[in-house]
Order: C-alpha cells, then sequence, then structure tokens
C-alpha cells in the first residue's frame, strides 16, 4: 500500500474516533463504532492500532493537524513570537471546543507512562518541525533572541504548552485554557524576544 494511503487511512480511522470520542465520550465509544465512521475494516484497523487505548496516543496527531492546516493561513512577515501566541491560541481554542477533558488528561498520563511511546516528545512530529522553523526564521529576522539555540526554545515552548494542559487538567478544566493559556503563554514568550539595540 502507496505510504500517503497508510497515512490516509489512519488519518481517518483517527479522525472517525476523536469525533466518536467526543460526541460519545471514550468509554461508551466502541471499535465497531470507530470501523463504521471510518468506512474500514477491523482487519485494517488492527493492522495500525492495537485497540482502542492506542489511539488516546493520536492525540498528538490532531494537534499537528491544527497547527499545519494554520501554517498557510498565516502572513508571512508576521513575528515569529506572535506566530507561536497565534498557534497556542489556536490550539488551545480547538481543545476547548472539541477536545473532552478526561480525554486529554488520559493522554497526558499516558504519556507519563514508563513504557510506551513518547508522542509528545517526539522531535520528528511535524509540531517540532514546525516549531523548529519558526524559531529559526525569527533569529534570522533579528526577532528571536540568539543566545539560545532554536533547540533550547522550541524545547522550552513545547513545555510550557504541555504544562498549561497538565494544569489545565489538573485543575479540572475550572477556567477557560483558551484564555489563561493566552496570558501565561504571551508571558513566556516576551521572555524570547531578541532585546532592541
Amino acid at each position: 500500500m502507496p505510504r500517503k494511503t497508510q497515512r490516509n487511512t489512519r488519518g481517518k480511522i483517527v479522525a472517525a474516533a476523536w469525533k466518536l470520542f467526543y460526541e460519545q465520550g471514550y468509554e461508551h465509544t466502541t471499535v465497531e463504532d470507530i470501523l463504521a465512521l471510518s468506512g474500514t475494516s477491523k482487519g485494517t484497523f488492527y493492522h495500525y492500532f492495537e485497540g482502542k487505548d492506542a489511539l488516546l496516543g493520536t492525540l498528538s496527531v490532531l494537534f499537528d493537524e491544527k497547527y499545519a492546516a494554520l501554517m498557510p493561513t498565516l502572513p508571512e512577515d508576521m513575528d515569529a513570537l506572535d506566530t507561536l501566541a497565534y498557534l497556542n491560541r489556536e490550539l488551545f481554542a480547538m481543545i476547548d471546543a472539541s477536545i473532552p477533558l478526561e480525554l486529554l488528561a488520559r493522554l497526558l498520563s499516558t504519556q507519563l507512562t514508563v513504557r510506551g511511546e513518547k508522542h509528545l516528545l517526539d522531535r520528528d512530529r511535524l509540531y517540532f518541525r514546525l516549531l523548529r522553523e519558526i524559531v529559526s526564521r525569527g533569529q534570522a529576522r533579528g526577532e528571536v533572541r540568539a543566545d539560545m539555540t532554536v533547540g533550547e526554545i522550541t524545547k522550552a515552548y513545547a513545555l510550557m504548552e504541555r504544562a498549561l494542559m497538565y494544569d489545565w487538567c489538573l485543575c479540572s478544566g475550572v477556567y477557560n485554557l483558551s484564555r489563561y493559556g493566552a496570558e501565561m503563554m504571551g508571558q513566556f514568550l516576551q521572555s524570547y524576544r531578541a532585546s532592541e539595540k
């Protein structure tokens, strides 16, 4: 099977699963429900995933897709740190609107287990590639401080984004993630702005 077809098939399964998780809840969604909505066979499903629990790690795929969809909409001359703040606001707005708290908490908890893939830390993810590109461009334009490497700044940004999601889950979603995230991320990003001469 060609690689693009595999990505599309896997993507259909992931999209169907998360739609159902949102509408019905994780516990009430069965593999059969996912098969029906995605239009895939049981054999195809199990080719990509060991079971329903394996889909929890795919939330990072949805995050990557959100960032990828937003990138072409950004003005080319947009400041790098403003770009990061915008991407974060949009991601958190998506979480507020369509990712139930218990699902996000479940994903984050799977990343804390000793075994298994650490999807959120995978530096080869589209998410990290886009972040490195944005920070690198910002340094080249003199917008982002140059006394730290692109990797260090990218790591710190991803850490801050995860910290905000973890805190929101720990606090049982009592505050609006988008609003609070925008305030905290704005303050955080200011520390990476290049000082004016």
